[in-house]
């Protein structure tokens, strides 16, 4: 996975120190499936994920991860869940803090193929199917981005 060069720079000046990013989860809906990919680094099966560049609008961030990773033109519906995500400490010793903002959204065209690497393999799966699949931290993201009622939740909010 590329690392931003934003992030490469910030880096070179805080080392492995924490760093507070702001991250995206695009769950994006074609009828009655949802794409998932493989993930080249670790092999998890995930809806399309990112890293917010400076000065992005998020919504933008995920339309322009999915046609990154998945080559799929998206429309971004709703926010559907604010969480922070338990810090992360990489291989290398590189922390990072990532709040994630999940969104559902909806195909509007392309195929999906692993466009720049960072997917193995990118895919439909029917929505009915999803109880089987080892989706991890995933799951609440995409449960979520599924809701009906257009509400978007908040961790630790009053």
């Amino acid at each position: 996975m590329a690392t931003p060069d934003f992030v490469l720079d910030l880096r070179s000046k805080v080392g492995t120190a924490p760093l507070p990013l702001v991250g995206v989860t695009a769950v994006v809906l074609r009828h009655d499936e949802v794409l998932l990919g493989r993930r080249s680094d670790n092999g998890r099966l995930t809806p399309v994920t990112g890293i917010v560049d400076p000065g992005e609008e998020p919504a933008a961030a995920a339309a322009r991860e999915a046609l990154e990773e998945a080559g799929v033109v998206i429309r971004v519906e709703r926010l559907a869940w604010v969480h922070q995500i338990p810090r992360i400490t990489y291989a290398n010793g590189d922390q990072a803090d990532y709040l994630d903002l999940t969104f559902r959204c909806s195909w509007i065209s392309g195929d999906p193929h692993p466009a720049d690497g960072e997917m193995s393999e990118v895919g439909w799966y029917d929505l009915p199917s999803l109880g089987a699949l080892e989706l991890g931290d995933m799951r609440p993201r995409i449960d979520l981005a599924l809701a009906e009622d257009g509400v978007a939740r908040f961790e630790g909010g009053r």
